[in-house]
């Protein structure tokens, strides 16, 4: 980093500008299906939306006033589809950077005539900073995260304590973190955190995890997870102040 750059950084910091030095996700590039192509050329002037336009207005992004889940890195997407169509007095919002994802996404939701449900195709981070008013969520979801499984890169993994600061003041107080994750060695490091994490308070009663909730749909892959013996751990922490 130049001496200008580092200067730069420094001083947004002191202006309290939240800096992104951790990526949510790793690019993974793959070729479109033509009905995801299709999907999305047809869909995104009506549910995407862009990182470039700044802060959003809920209310005028929904055309109404309810509730606001947001999911980081819903994959292909099919069980945020299938949450948005069970919960219409919600509205949804999914941010992944994987292109057939969005597609395929896309499609699913407009196979479905879901109305409730919004895309981002860009970093988590950067939405997050730019893009999501304080107090504006009810739920936050993160569901099987990269897990960056090797000792050296857990630093990379997206759930630490600057990240779930900022996310915090993004919740509205009493809304919810919902993590899930299919490494153990994660799940412990996710519950670390958020023990130590202000203004939190772990909605287990065991005070470490939760039965995976009806709201969060089963996937094939973790129904086969199941199958094979494989674990899968839920976090849910409440925003307390």
């Amino acid at each position: 980093m130049s001496e200008s750059s580092n200067s730069n950084l420094e001083q947004a910091k002191q202006e309290g500008k939240y800096i992104r030095t951790i990526r949510s996700f790793v690019k993974r590039e793959g070729r479109l299906t033509k009905g995801q192509a299709a999907a999305i050329e047809k869909c995104w002037p009506t549910m995407g939306l862009e990182h470039k336009n700044g802060m959003l207005n809920l209310s005028e992004v929904f055309g109404n006033n309810n509730d606001v889940v947001l999911e980081i890195g819903f994959g292909m997407g099919k069980s945020l589809v299938e949450m948005a169509k069970n919960a219409p007095h919600l509205n949804f919002i999914g941010i992944e950077v994987h292109r057939p994802g969005v597609g395929a996404c896309l499609m699913d939701a407009d196979e479905a005539g879901i109305t409730n449900l919004r895309i981002f195709e860009h970093d988590a981070i950067e939405v997050l900073a730019d893009c999501i008013a304080d107090e504006s969520l009810t739920t936050l979801q993160l569901f099987f995260p990269d897990p960056w499984h090797k000792k050296r890169h857990h630093k990379r993994r997206i759930v630490q304590a600057e990240f779930v600061e900022k996310l915090r003041t993004q919740l509205k107080v009493g809304g919810v973190f919902h993590m899930a994750t299919d490494w153990e060695n994660y799940a412990e490091h996710m519950l670390e955190v958020m023990k130590v994490a202000p203004g939190f308070k772990n909605q287990s009663e065991t005070n470490d995890y939760v039965p995976r909730p009806d709201l969060r749909p089963l996937t094939k892959f973790e129904q086969r997870g199941h199958r094979l013996g494989h674990g899968v751990w839920d976090l849910m922490f409440e925003r307390t102040k």
